[in-house]
């Protein structure tokens, strides 16, 4: 950890179209990268992850699908955070919000006859811990990319910054804690891979930032 703590909140407007679309490309293989971590955490089938148990629980009390609830909540969160921040929501945060699901599917149809609750134990642990590791460095390069992430994402990112004397990861472990537990008041299913996630992504994610964001700015995203 350096002595200063990392910002995330930055201002872009000085991007030409050709530096945004490198900042995109990243941005997608960033995203790519973190839902084949998520792929492999949800097909070890020990536990949701934490945002998703939030959702979960919304949908048992509005008696919507998972998928609906889940797309009205980030546009919740992506309207608000456009109107109370600044230097946070870009193009790259609705890239994150409507196309980390067709990439979960595709990984799912690559991997879900290998790795699913009819594997062995030790298959469906190692595919839980490496999906926390493969999704952590994902999102650090996501949020490096400096093109906007994830609104469920930008909840940590946001606090982050406005908490001055809390580290990142501390922040993650908290708000990852609130949308397990509101979660599971609500109805969401938790499991052992729900609190692995909790503990785990939230540290990995601050490990995983310094050294993408070096291989970030090799390729000329700033």
């Amino acid at each position: 950890m350096s002595e200063q703590k990392t910002k995330f909140a930055s201002d872009t407007s000085g991007r030409s179209i050709k530096d945004w679309a490198v900042a995109l490309i990243v941005l997608l293989i960033g995203l790519t990268v973190a839902h084949l971590g998520v792929t492999l955490f949800l097909l070890s089938a020990l536990g949701t992850d934490t945002f998703t148990v939030f959702i979960q629980g919304l949908s048992v009390v509005f008696g919507l699908t998972v998928g609906t609830v889940h797309v009205i909540v980030l546009c919740i969160l992506m309207v608000v955070m456009l109107l109370t921040t600044k230097g946070y929501v870009k193009p790259g945060t609705v890239v994150c919000a409507f196309c980390g699901g067709p990439i979960i599917d595709f990984f799912t149809w690559l991997f879900g006859g290998y790795i699913n609750g009819d594997a062995s134990m030790i298959v469906r642990v190692a595919s839980m811990l490496i999906g926390c590791v493969i999704l952590a460095a994902g999102m650090s390069v996501v949020i490096n990319s400096n093109a906007g992430t994830g609104p469920n994402d930008l909840v940590a990112v946001i606090l982050s910054d406005k908490i001055e004397k809390v580290e990142f990861r501390w922040v993650r472990v908290g708000c990852d804690l609130f949308f397990v537990v509101l979660g599971f008041f609500l109805g969401g299913t938790v499991g052992v891979g729900t609190i692995v996630a909790v503990c785990l992504t939230g540290p990995l994610v601050q490990f995983w930032l310094p050294i993408t964001k070096k291989l970030v700015n090799a390729v000329g995203v700033y």
